[in-house]
């Protein structure tokens, strides 16, 4: 038996309806007649000599051929499809396509997107919010941002930014009714769960020890999402223990103030990362250099506080 491969085409053909277990959705998603897919995986059945498919009154089911070939069709048009996206991005100059967590897409991209889209008009930015895992290449992604702490990964170029740090932060009107640290016990204590799978996490327990003071019983609203737990914040609903890369903006421009400039070490940051070798890449470098300043507009106020790390 010969190892020439069958048409492309026919492959194509199978796959679709292997992956639908039907010739007529198969046909509608390649856009051909039932006809014209029927006779594809005929020719592919002539050139592997059995069947691949069983005709069944109204349906079909693959053969023990079918279930053999059909992984490996599926995984090989997929590898195609990546490969294929990557070299058209290669030659994209214009659009950029970034994923970062709900979060930092809320609280540190979405107030600051006016300015590199003035900066940048020729560069059409599109946003994933997500926490999964990214394939660059399936997902058709040029930059992710994550939080975590820094590890190398392998075929990935990983820039972290500033450190991140917590401390807690209120609504001005708030600070005169807790001016100290000791005063703060009284007050309503937000909780931000999001952090809490750091070791050592950066808890309200912590801060309060840092400090010199007996931590309270924390009965405050819990947040899953770091940005609802800001956005209770500046409702007033109390004090939370805000992260830098999430407040900063918010501190610096007056709704939120952060008192005691006692600041606990996440150990952990935000990255910047994309495939190795594509980090020059126009529309990439332009996003980065673009981070870096929107972070550097800050750092003298990021530096203002005495960033101690958990005991």
């Amino acid at each position: 038996m010969s190892d020439r491969l069958p048409p492309l085409t026919a492959l194509r053909a199978f796959e679709a309806a292997a992956r639908h277990m039907s010739f007529a959705k198969a046909a509608d998603e390649l856009n051909v007649t039932p006809a014209a897919l029927s006779f594809q995986i005929k020719s592919l059945e002539e050139h592997l000599g059995e069947p691949v498919f069983r005709r069944l009154n109204r349906a079909v089911e693959l053969t023990e051929a079918g279930r053999t070939l059909a992984p490996g069709c599926s995984d090989g048009f997929a590898a195609l499809q990546g490969a294929w996206r990557a070299v058209r991005r290669l030659t994209d100059q214009s659009n950029l396509t970034v994923t970062a967590g709900p979060a930092f897409t809320a609280k540190w991209l979405a107030p600051r997107l006016f300015e590199f889209a003035q900066a940048h008009p020729e560069i059409e930015l599109r946003f994933s919010a997500s926490l999964r895992k990214m394939d660059f290449n399936r997902d058709a992604v040029d930059v992710a941002i994550r939080f975590g702490v820094h590890k190398d990964e392998m075929g990935l170029y990983t820039l972290p930014l500033a450190r991140e740090w917590v401390t807690p932060v209120m609504l001005p009107e708030m600070a005169a009714t807790y001016p100290t640290p000791e005063a703060l016990r009284e007050a309503p204590l937000i909780t931000d769960q999001s952090i809490m799978f750091l070791d050592p996490s950066p808890s309200w327990a912590a801060w309060f020890r840092t400090m010199g003071v007996e931590p309270p019983e924390v009965h405050g609203p819990q947040f899953s999402q770091a940005d609802h737990a800001v956005d209770a914040a500046l409702a007033g609903v109390g004090v939370v223990l805000g992260r830098r890369a999430l407040c900063i903006k918010d501190i610096h421009e007056g709704r939120l103030v952060a008192p005691y400039k006692v600041a606990l070490n996440t150990g952990a940051r935000f990255r910047f990362i994309c495939p190795k070798g594509l980090e020059n890449r126009p529309q990439i470098k332009a996003f980065r250099e673009w981070i870096l300043a929107e972070i550097e507009r800050t750092r003298a106020l990021a530096e203002g506080f005495d960033v101690r790390d958990i005991a």
